[in-house]
């Protein structure tokens, strides 16, 4: 019995034969055994209390139960210590420093006799992966995409420098189908996380039901083992495609184990298949590793009739989200103030934006992207802009200022003729004059602006019989105008021009006193 088990169907002949009163020598010629394990089998028969028809009916399993109990170095005393403290033993391992060595110093110490060291290694590890089984999970269709970033780099050449630039590898896996998406991007940062993302989600044609990634910060900001904070960069793209975030367990790989198989696959795949050649940018870096990947979705998976791909298509593509006409576009929230020239300070940009003039000393949101910036007040949108990464400079739109403001940024020499023009055509005349000095427009600005004043408050006739006299006189200035409206000037122009005959009188020379060669006075 030292030897290796007999199968039960012997067994059972053995017993049949037994029953049938054959001796020990009979038995052990018949089946070809040895007398001795004849004669443990039957001792074992008669130290029991089940009768042989019963041990008959049995199924091998069962009856090899009966016959071979199983290990005794499982009742060992030395293992019934080691069993008992196993909780201790589990929780000491999880500490900082704590090794199987100094976990087995405690043990020899108090355990004697003890086993010997790579002994309580094996019984440890054995109990250990008993308390913690495995479970196989059941995929449906469409339903989830596991996403990770591989451990190892791969890298291209930058030309210029032939300095080695290394690329994060990011790994999507369709659980159900097996389907694999790798792309190379600059970084894990949230940016180039979601470009990969979508760039998957675009290769596979549609979107599932729910995306399970990896405890990065780019897609979870705190992990927690029941309510993980997720990014709100990722909420935003999981809003837009219609996806649910259901992050893994921290320091749970088994919650990713088809993603981490994924990695490896990847590691033998392509990373091995393309380690001989050199890229010079991340462009031809990708559509090698889009080469590869294909192939890898194309090869015939062990044990089953199909491949990656062919599952795909037949049985998932089709039941994917459609998505939407627009891409997505990573949001970026700000809450600033509005500052007393009613903008608003973005500080990643270093640029202000304008706000309507109303909104002035009031804390409002920011919600801007790669091409846009959009600001909200009191439950609505109160602004839109252009983005414009140009430092310390400003977006204005003229209908945000007040009235007095937008009249200042209105004021040219073409506003002030044109306002002109509709008041008179003497006052349209005069700033056409105006304009034509050798002079700075902006000096003449308030000339204007007191020219009209005057056009308001003075009657009309007045007022342009005072413009033709200033554009008469050349002075174009507003005191002038306004002396001559003041002084009433303009009552007595017309009778000044006009000529009047000298009255009669007797200081008359005639054409002789002009015409005598010695003057003589009278």
């Amino acid at each position: 019995m030292a030897g290796k088990p007999k199968a039960m169907s012997q067994i059972k002949q053995l017993l049949r034969l037994h029953k049938q009163g054959d001796s020990i020598k009979s038995i052990a010629r018949n089946l070809g055994i040895s007398k001795n394990t004849v004669k443990s089998y039957i001792s074992k028969l008669g130290a029991g209390t089940i009768p042989v028809s019963e041990l008959m009916d049995m199924e091998d399993p069962l009856l090899e139960g009966k016959f071979h109990v199983g290990s005794p170095a499982y009742k060992d005393p030395r293992f019934e210590y080691l069993r008992e403290n196993l909780a201790y033993y589990a929780k000491e391992l999880e500490s900082v420093g704590m090794t199987r060595l100094l976990l087995y110093e405690e043990y020899e110490a108090g355990c004697k006799p003890a086993y010997s060291y790579p002994q309580f290694c094996f019984h440890l590890r054995q109990q250990l992966v008993a308390r913690r089984p495995g479970m196989r999970l059941e995929h449906l269709p469409a339903d989830k995409l596991f996403v990770d970033f591989a451990g190892k780099q791969m890298h291209y050449i930058n030309r210029d420098t032939g300095e080695l630039i290394g690329c994060q590898i990011f790994v999507a896996s369709l659980p159900f189908s097996d389907y694999c998406f790798v792309m190379a991007v600059r970084s894990q940062r949230v940016d180039d996380f979601l470009y990969a993302l979508e760039c998957c989600l675009r290769e596979l044609g549609g979107s599932p039901a729910v995306l399970v990634p990896d405890n990065l910060k780019s897609a979870v900001i705190k992990a927690n083992r029941f309510e993980p904070e997720i990014n709100r960069a990722l909420e935003d793209f999981a809003n837009h495609y219609g996806i649910t975030v259901i992050p893994t367990r921290s320091r749970k790989p088994k919650d990713k184990a088809l993603v981490e198989n994924q990695v490896k696959l990847v590691y033998n795949r392509v990373y091995a298949r393309l380690r001989n050649r050199q890229f010079f940018d991340i462009e031809s870096l990708n559509q090698a590793i889009r080469e590869k990947v294909k192939a890898h979705n194309q090869t015939r998976m062990q044990q089953k009739p199909y491949c990656r791909e062919e599952r795909f298509l037949a049985a998932e593509k089709h039941l994917l989200q459609p998505l939407p006409g627009e891409g997505f576009e990573v949001k970026y929230y700000s809450e600033p103030k509005v500052a007393h020239n009613n903008h608003i300070y973005l500080g990643k940009d270093k640029h202000y934006y304008s706000v309507p003039f109303a909104y002035v000393g009031l804390k409002v949101q920011v919600i801007y992207t790669r091409s846009m910036v959009k600001i909200y007040a009191r439950g609505k949108q109160i602004a839109v802009h252009i983005r414009n990464l140009n430092p310390a400079g400003y977006s204005t739109q003229k209908e945000h200022l007040s009235s007095h403001h937008q009249h200042y940024l209105d004021r040219s020499p073409d506003y002030y003729i044109a306002r002109a023009k509709e008041k008179s055509p003497e006052l349209h005349l005069l700033f056409q004059m105006v304009f034509g000095q050798n002079r700075h427009p902006e000096q003449l600005y308030r000339t204007c602006d007191g020219l009209l004043r005057l056009q308001k408050t003075a009657s009309s006739e007045a007022f342009s019989s005072a413009c033709e006299l200033a554009m008469e006189c050349r002075n174009f200035s507003y005191m002038f105008v306004e002396r001559i409206l003041r002084n009433n000037m303009v009552g007595h122009q017309d009778t000044a021009k006009q000529e009047k005959s000298l009255p009669e009188h007797q200081n008359i020379r005639g054409k002789e006193y002009y015409s005598q060669s010695t003057i003589k006075y009278s």
